[in-house]
């Protein structure tokens, strides 16, 4: 495999974990606060059951979306990635132009041709 497919795969991978909503909602979230958040934090102030948050962010930090750090019995995360917020910042914005029938910016592509 070249080095080109290899990136490609690794791409595709990223793709596949941010295809669930709960995992982007948990990026967002991490953005928006300054520093490390504990698990009971982000289960609280998402509204979600503490073992589906839990996979998550283990899921994202597999992926070194998130970075992780033991305080006793406490685990805070950070985004590890800032990359991947503007991918996703990115993807929102594409989806606003769908839904709300908008052309979108001009077509980068078609300006290189």
């Amino acid at each position: 495999m070249t080095q080109p497919d290899q990136l490609i795969n690794e791409a595709a991978k990223i793709y596949k974990v941010l295809s669930n909503s709960t995992r982007i909602k948990i990026l967002y979230y991490l953005r928006h606060h300054n520093g490390e958040v504990d698990v009971k934090t982000i289960v609280n102030d998402l509204s979600l059951a503490q073992p589906v948050v839990s996979k998550q962010l283990g899921i994202l930090r597999r992926y070194q979306l998130v970075c992780s750090r033991k305080v006793g019995t406490r685990v805070f995360y950070i985004l590890d990635d800032p990359h991947i917020v503007q991918l996703t910042d990115d993807m929102i914005e594409h989806v606003k132009h769908e839904i709300k029938g908008e052309p979108h910016p001009k077509n980068l592509y078609q300006v290189h041709q």
